[in-house]
């Protein structure tokens, strides 16, 4: 799945790098967002499924595919039988399908995952094929920054972390997808350890905190909300594309 930038072209007097990111896609509405209000035109955004979050193993040699097929190494004609499908993705309407992929066509690659749960597994997918990636452990690190998310785990052992896509998206991902709303008597034996539910609050979404509430509820957590704005991905991704640009 592309989601192109406003850049159709490049002329030969132009000397904007082409800057691809290769993202999870729960990340989708926060990178457009970002490439909007930086005025990063020249940065293109490609997302694989967000319902990786349940499947992190899947992602070092998904994101290697995407690379490599970026890059042109795979030609056009390859299949995408070894990825699951971008129809996976809750948001249609914004990531539109166009299943072309755009190959050969930039100067730089960043990958828009922290480890995400790989094991380390995805930093040496990055290493080996020579791209950068997002630093920490997951994206509840990166959106509350670094030292906020120590002082958050510090003040209350058993934290549950919701961003503005997973309140969107919980029952879909947590309360169906962890079989807990065929199977109610998990909900105690996954979250009986947990004790608060912290919403990382990305924008100011109604729908998104509402949704968190009910998120809480139903898990049986007191909800404790933190602001944080796009926090270090803003931070990583304008400065990704300011060094390419210096290079």
């Amino acid at each position: 799945m592309v989601i192109p930038s406003p850049l159709a072209h490049r002329s030969a007097s132009d000397v904007q790098p082409r800057v691809l990111v290769i993202a999870c896609g729960a990340l989708a509405r926060e990178l457009l967002a970002i490439t909007e209000l930086n005025g990063l035109t020249n940065v293109t955004v490609e997302c694989l499924p967000a319902s990786l979050h349940n499947r992190p193993k899947e992602i070092p040699e998904l994101v290697r595919t995407r690379i490599r097929r970026a890059r042109g190494q795979f030609g056009h004609a390859v299949p995408d039988t070894g990825c699951p499908s971008d129809k996976d993705l809750v948001d249609n309407a914004l990531l539109d399908d166009g299943t072309r992929q755009a190959s050969g066509q930039f100067d730089e690659i960043l990958i828009g995952y922290a480890d995400c749960g790989t094991g380390g597994l995805l930093e040496n997918v990055c290493v080996e094929e020579g791209v950068e990636m997002l630093a920490g452990a997951h994206c509840y690190q990166f959106f509350a920054t670094h030292d906020r998310f120590e002082q958050l785990q510090d003040h209350a052992l058993g934290s549950f972390y919701l961003t503005d896509f997973l309140a969107r998206n919980w029952e879909r991902l947590i309360w169906e997808g962890m079989g807990i709303a065929k199977h109610p008597e998990l909900r105690d034996m996954y979250f009986g350890n947990y004790t608060r539910c912290v919403y990382l609050e990305q924008s100011n979404d109604p729908k998104a905190l509402a949704a968190a509430h009910e998120c809480a509820d139903r898990l049986g957590l007191e909800l404790f909300i933190e602001p944080t704005g796009y926090g270090e991905l803003e931070t990583a991704v304008v400065e990704f594309t300011t060094k390419v640009a210096l290079t």
